[in-house]
């Protein structure tokens, strides 16, 4: 940019008070100061957007390269599942001299001995709300008086 020097800016302001005048010069010299000082404003503020716009781009390019990862990450997970499908798919082929029943969870559920479910504490009917409470409520004292 342009260099002033004390010098330089004392050489000018000579020559305008021989230009301008004396009367003249104060106004003359706030408007001056009140352009520059848009200037540098204007010159601060295309700077921000600039940046903006530039850091903007790298947000993007960011974005593009996460997505692609991703992407690759979700195609290379999706073959693996699909392998470990047909590798189960195969196998079942195998498995075929089970019957089916074994593979249904609640035919499995049916076939456990009640005492084992009474050791693990598994309910076997289903109770209304009414009926737990009056199940689990402590006993009442006895209330008669023996005279």
């Amino acid at each position: 940019m342009i260099d002033f020097g004390i010098d330089k800016l004392a050489l000018i302001g000579a020559v305008a008070l021989i230009v301008i005048g004396p009367e003249r010069l104060p106004r003359v010299a706030r408007t001056v100061g009140v352009l520059i000082g848009k200037a540098q404003r204007y010159v601060s503020q295309v700077q921000s957007e600039v940046n903006h716009s530039m850091e903007l781009e790298e947000l993007k390019k960011m974005k593009d390269n996460l997505q692609t990862a991703a992407q690759d990450f979700g195609q290379s997970v999706q073959s693996g599942l699909d392998e470990a499908g047909a590798a189960l798919s195969g196998s079942e082929t195998e498995t075929s001299a089970y019957p089916s029943f074994y593979n249904d969870w609640r035919l499995k559920r049916g076939a456990t001995p009640l005492w084992y479910k009474q050791k693990l504490g598994v309910r076997r009917h289903v109770q209304s709300g009414a009926a737990r409470v009056a199940r689990f409520r402590p006993a009442l004292p006895n209330t008669h008086r023996q005279p």
